[in-house]
């Protein structure tokens, strides 16, 4: 009988999600949330069928996405790209990767045009104390798959 520890295909286990900008590494994050895509559906009511409405598949919506991890000194570097981005407009490619408790990779994600839109610092009380944290705001026009991002590495 199988174990589970046997069983190839184990449920994905993260710990943190490396971050990295056209090679540029933008570090660690404890917290990902954003990554997903939906279908906009329209709907066409037809005019002999009062009963009856079409459903077509419309555009794909890519959602933001937000990372979150505690403040540290690569937040100068996130400022810095974020800055630079604004000013010459340039969208860059960008890789996700999850990681378990080992340091190993479990699952990846390598997003299109990826510009940023917010940073949102720590918020300092000194009558509740907690860690900084700092949050970091993606933008994307959708993921890369296979062939795209071979192209894009040998560029």
């Amino acid at each position: 009988m199988p174990t589970v520890t046997d069983i190839a295909d184990r449920p994905a286990v993260s710990v943190c999600f490396k971050v990295s900008v056209d090679g540029l590494d933008l570090g660690a994050f404890t917290s990902c949330s954003g990554l997903g895509v939906e279908l906009t559906v329209e709907d066409h009511e037809e005019g002999g069928n009062p009963g009856f409405v079409h459903h077509l598949p419309g555009q794909l919506k890519f959602t933001n996405i937000r990372l979150t991890r505690p403040l540290g000194p690569s937040a100068d570097q996130i400022l810095k790209w974020m800055t630079e981005t604004s000013l010459i407009g340039k969208r860059t490619t960008a890789r996700i990767a999850a990681c378990g408790p080992d340091g190993s990779e479990v699952a990846s994600w390598t997003l299109d045009s990826v510009f940023p839109v917010r940073w949102t610092g720590p918020e300092m009380n000194v009558e509740s104390p907690k860690i900084c944290t700092e949050t970091l705001e993606l933008a994307h026009h959708g993921f890369l798959f296979g062939d795209a991002i071979q192209a894009l590495e040998s560029l």
